[in-house]
């Protein structure tokens, strides 16, 4: 994978299935199958609802399958419904990182670790200390600031 080609950032890149990197990739297709379920089984009982469809100031014809404009509608309000997951699943991805981060101190020297990520957030433009209401809301990876601290602390251990 290489996640340069599809951007102008630089990026670091790495994964592991089974017992490396903690499982992330296998707790994260979990979750999305079970959202993805939950949100199709959401939509087959909306898709039944006269009052779902005339709340959105459309009048359909209830005798007949709507499922592509149920599909249509459903999509238009759903923002508004999980607007509120964002924050926890960009601290989950956080998280996530900073396991990686740990992982990969265990393996390496973390100075040239610490070193590396600079880099990539120097490369970026990046800022080091962005503001941190915006970080819980909108960043799925760790300010460097923190991760150099916590990389700091677990050398240090």
């Amino acid at each position: 994978m290489d996640g340069s080609k599809r951007s102008a950032h630089a990026n670091a890149y790495f994964t592991g299935f089974c017992s490396s990197k903690h499982r992330h990739i296998l707790k994260r297709l979990a979750s999305a199958f079970l959202m993805s379920l939950l949100g199709f089984a959401v939509l087959g009982w909306l898709s039944t609802q006269a009052w779902f469809y005339t709340g959105l100031g459309v009048a359909p014809n209830m005798l007949i399958a709507n499922d592509a404009l149920a599909l249509v509608l459903f999509l238009i309000a759903l923002p508004l419904f999980t607007g509120f997951l964002g924050p926890l699943f960009a601290q989950i991805s956080r998280q996530h990182e900073f396991e990686a981060d740990h992982y990969a101190i265990d393996k390496t020297n973390a100075g040239d670790l610490a070193s590396a990520l600079l880099k990539l957030y120097q490369d970026n433009a990046s800022t080091l200390t962005p503001d941190p209401l915006y970080v819980k809301f909108y960043y799925s990876h760790p300010p460097a600031s923190e991760r150099l601290g916590r990389m700091q602390m677990t050398a240090a251990t």
